[in-house]
């Protein structure tokens, strides 16, 4: 490629080198015009001065060239995301389009470039690397698993070449979601030298002394760890070769990162981790000897060594359900120092090393949701299979399909079911937003809050401090939170225009001196045809009935009924002065020996308590006043009880004489639903009984229930007792209770 001011002197002998190698590798998988088109994309692009070294001032092209290296050494996914990767920095440069790239190379590497444009944008948002929601979402804006892969390459690769950046912020940002994203990721993908390498590089830059001071350690111990190593591993070499099997052995020593997180979770030194040392016998065995022989090597090894039988891994006799298998062991070695064996035939090592065992599991990486475990799981038999069009056709962004992934203007992420709207958004951010909500800013362009949301969609609120919910708001959610909200808040609107009504509605009563009748206007409300009292008022609130018009109804109602109110009222009257009682003193006094104080003492003056209302058939007691006189109370009275307590010398037993005075007043309380009528319904069965009258009747109605007080007029506690069970017959009445 010529020189331009793109390159460095450096960086095009460079640029040639990786240009060459990356062609060695890929000749096969390249079309004869690919290399030509290719070369005269990147050439264009750098003569014009569009491509911008990063953050970290590193040049793009090169970059890209190094990444494309990992991904068809490392990964062996072929020309569609080779090309993408390749050609996408001239796209997201302005120098070509998506659609001419797809004219000039193929709609498979216009599938690779647009998933990488997505990425890029979604990184713009800011959004919580850290958040399961973001992972997920990285996961479905890839277009092509082969946009994972990519990326994960891409973040090895930039890893590799910030040692000495001067921007150490930004270096310990891409370290922290290396370690943190993209190496959880390569775990789960099978891609383990490459999870490893993340990991290390990620403790490098993010804790530089704990990392140098392993590593330093290591390098101090190398030459006698690799001499412990092959003096372990000598005399089991000669038992394998004396039992004739075919074989090789594999040493290793830990990752610096795996060192490190043990240190950390025990709490100790380097020199405090025993199973720095490990090795794997691979065999080469038939397929009908494979259990077979990993058992005789087994069997040979713990002959010589002391097993700790507590760190036996048998994957052989029942194969992890992903198809990983292997056999582990931890023995003692020489020194007293423990070993790890790892047994395996050469296809159970195949396996395992490209990516099916899904060993993430077995290392207790966070997983997340299971369908993506799932997925991420096929993903590694598409893998194996080296074929790219599976992996475009079979895995195109049919992850968490039923769920869409919405940004606050900040970069907060929000995970919403999918037919979401801007409502339900609102209310997923608060309660107060979404009351108020009257639209939103999509992606920068103003919607209604009946917009349905994608994934990606940035979402700025738009609220008023005049906004309500409506009915019809119901229509417009999905999720249970809105849904919730909008009828609670409706609900409160009602109650709030229920009491506004209802004080709109006495005092109209009021300024034109009409006397209120609950029973009446019960009666009326049920004639105007509304269902409950509620309505009524709700109505009254919302202009749809006339206050003036109610009252106008309510005075004919009540003019027509006068005569029969009248009637009723005049009969009790009189009954109630001329043959029960005169007046109130009266009620409570009686010339008859009502009742018997004492020791049968006759003619004592005695005065019925207000407190308690004892009528005849009580257990009653006397109590002596300060004045002389005696009060009589019901036993169970709370200020008898009291009575009783402080002055027993002054209490005297009472009993009911033969003979019935007169009625004697008592209190009920009634609670039960608010029905139209249910007052009429409880005053009906009150005149309905004999020697009995209603003396006054309190009601008060909240939310769809009342709660109301009766003085009735009752001769004794066995027609009292009649007239509480009648009363919790009526419909709608739900306590009755004597006070």
């Amino acid at each position: 490629m010529p020189a331009n001011a793109l390159f460095t002197s450096d960086e095009r002998v460079q640029l040639t080198a990786l240009y060459k190698e990356l062609l060695s590798h890929a000749a096969d998988v390249l079309q004869p015009n690919d290399v030509v088109l290719l070369r005269n994309q990147l050439v264009g692009a750098a003569r014009c001065g569009l491509i911008k070294r990063d953050i970290f001032g590193l040049n793009p092209i090169i970059k890209d060239l190094q990444t494309a290296l990992i991904v068809v050494s490392e990964i062996g996914i072929t020309r569609g995301a080779l090309l993408g990767l390749l050609v996408h920095t001239c796209v997201s440069s302005g120098y070509i389009t998506t659609e001419q790239a797809a004219k000039q190379f193929g709609s498979d590497v216009a599938t690779i470039i647009e998933g990488l444009n997505r990425i890029q944008t979604l990184y713009e948002k800011n959004a919580d690397i850290q958040s399961e929601n973001f992972r997920t979402l990285l996961l479905s804006f890839a277009l092509d698993m082969r946009v994972i892969l990519i990326m994960i390459a891409n973040r090895l690769n930039l890893m590799r070449n910030i040692k000495d950046a001067a921007n150490d912020d930004a270096r310990r940002r891409v370290s922290f979601e290396a370690a943190s994203l993209y190496a959880p990721l390569a775990h789960k993908l099978g891609l383990y030298r490459l999870k490893s390498e993340l990991e290390d590089l990620s403790l490098k830059y993010l804790e530089h002394d704990a990392y140098y001071h392993i590593k330093e350690k290591l390098n101090a111990t190398k030459k006698a760890r690799d001499a412990y190593i092959e003096r372990f591993i000598q005399p089991i070499d000669q038992a394998l070769k004396e039992a004739h099997l075919q074989y090789h052995i594999k040493g290793r020593t830990k990752s610096i990162h795996s060192i490190w997180q043990k240190m950390k979770k025990q709490r100790c030194a380097f020199e405090g981790i025993y199973d720095l040392f490990a090795i794997r016998i691979i065999l080469d065995s038939p397929p009908d000897k494979e259990k077979l022989q990993c058992w005789q090597v087994y069997s040979i090894v713990t002959d010589m060594f002391r097993p700790n039988p507590r760190r036996l891994r048998d994957w052989l006799s029942i194969p992890k359900s992903n198809g990983y298998e292997s056999l582990h062991i931890t023995v003692l070695g020489p020194d007293d120092k423990w070993v790890e064996v790892q047994i395996r035939t050469e296809r159970m090592d195949e396996i395992a090393e490209r990516g099916l065992a899904a060993h993430w599991r077995y290392k207790g990486v966070n997983s997340g949701s299971e369908g993506v475990d799932q997925w991420l799981n096929n993903i590694r038999g598409a893998l194996e299979s080296g074929d790219d069009e599976q992996l475009m056709h079979q895995f195109k962004v049919d992850i968490q399909s039923d769920e869409v992934f919405v940004f606050t203007p900040r970069g907060d992420l929000f995970r919403l079911p999918k037919g979401a709207t801007v409502l339900d958004f609102a209310y997923a951010i608060h309660t107060n937003v979404g009351d108020h909500c009257v639209g939103a800013k999509v992606n920068g362009r103003n919607t209604s809050f009946r917009q349905i949301l994608v994934s990606g969609d940035s979402v700025e609120i738009q609220t008023a401090t005049n906004q309500t919910p409506k009915q019809d708001w119901i229509n417009h959610v999905v999720t249970s939170k809105a849904r919730t909200k909008i009828r609670q808040a409706l609900k409160e609107t009602d109650a709030r225009q229920t009491v506004f009504a209802k004080e709109q509605l006495l005092r109209k009563f009021k300024n034109r001196k009409i006397d209120y009748d609950e029973p009446t206007l019960m009666r009326l409300i049920q004639r105007l045809g509304f269902k409950n009292v509620t309505d009524f008022y709700k109505s009254l609130a919302d202009g749809h009935t006339d206050v003036n018009i109610v009252i106008d109804k309510y005075l004919d109602l009540l003019s027509a009924e006068r005569n029969i109110i009248e009637r009723t009222t005049s009969a009790s009257a009189a009954d109630y002065n001329l043959t029960q009682v005169v007046s109130d003193d009266d009620i409570s006094t009686r010339s008859k020996d009502v009742v018997v104080v004492g020791s049968g003492l006759k003619g004592v003056q005695f005065t019925l308590a207000r407190c308690c209302q004892p009528i005849y058939g009580d257990d009653v007691i006397g109590f002596v006043t300060t004045g002389g006189g005696i009060s009589i109370h019901r036993r169970d009275c709370p200020n008898a009880v009291e009575l009783v307590r402080r002055y027993p010398y002054r209490i005297l037993p009472a009993t009911w004489g033969n003979a019935h005075s007169g009625l004697y007043p008592i209190t009920l309380r009634v609670v039960g639903n608010d029905d139209i009528g249910i007052v009429n319904n409880i005053t009906s069965v009150i005149s309905k009984e004999e020697k009995l009258l209603l003396r006054t009747i309190r009601v008060d109605s909240l939310d769809g229930l009342f709660s109301g007080t009766l003085t009735v007029m009752v001769d004794d506690t066995s027609r009292l007792q009649t007239l509480i069970r009648k009363l919790r017959t009526v419909k709608g009445v739900k306590h009755v209770e004597r006070i």
